[in-house]
């Protein structure tokens, strides 16, 4: 019995380590990937005609505005500005009737002065994956700035250059690392299981009709 457990103790504990160098290998491929396509300076990336907005909640549980979201509005409509993009597609969350990611953006950058007529509203970006791909596939783009915080654009723009598009990432402004402990942890999580999404081909959730931008 006693040697059982040992086997399946030494089992665990080989198994958990693997776990944890997989995920430092993950998350240390990724930034070093990326790092050469991330931008914080509007003024040193490359003109593109769309950049993408990946989505996050307008507010948090609490109710009090989520800095992510605004952080990243300001970003898309700074960049918007500076004549490096044309366009701008907002990718999120529209799985509920009573939360819409892509309305709250499209809403929030009008206010910050980017014509609605630029913005293009993708509703079943789920996942950074099905934004990045539906970026290509429904929305025509090869070449495409995304815009979020850091550590999202060293995922996203991995993501976008394995599958073949020429992807840049312009940075908003990140949040205090106490307040965004839990999203930064997560991330963790979420670089590791890219390798998984990139060796089994995962594809969107959605797929849809073509959409010409201009």
């Amino acid at each position: 019995m006693k040697k059982n457990l040992l086997k399946i103790s030494k089992t665990f504990l080989l198994l958990f380590g693997a776990g944890i160098i997989f995920i430092v290998f993950a998350n240390y491929s990724i930034k070093k990937s990326s790092d050469s396509f991330l931008y914080d300076d509007a003024s040193k990336i490359p003109t593109t005609k769309v950049a993408m907005l990946l989505g996050t909640s307008k507010t948090l549980s609490s109710g009090f505005p989520n800095a992510y979201f605004t952080n990243r509005i300001k970003a898309a409509a700074d960049l918007y500005k500076s004549g490096k993009i044309k366009y701008i597609i907002v990718s999120g969350d529209n799985s509920r009737k009573d939360y819409n990611e892509p309305e709250d953006m499209q809403l929030a950058l009008m206010q910050q002065g980017v014509p609605q007529d630029k913005i293009y509203l993708d509703f079943v970006g789920f996942r950074t994956l099905d934004s990045v791909l539906r970026a290509k596939e429904i929305f025509g783009q090869q070449k495409l700035i995304i815009i979020s915080q850091k550590f999202h654009n060293e995922r996203a723009v991995f993501l976008a250059r394995k599958n073949n598009i020429e992807a840049y990432g312009y940075n908003a402004e990140n949040v205090n690392k106490y307040a965004g402990l839990k999203t930064n942890l997560r991330e963790y999580f979420a670089k590791a299981k890219v390798y998984w999404d990139l060796l089994f081909a995962v594809e969107p959730k959605f797929g849809g009709d073509k959409v010409v931008i201009p």
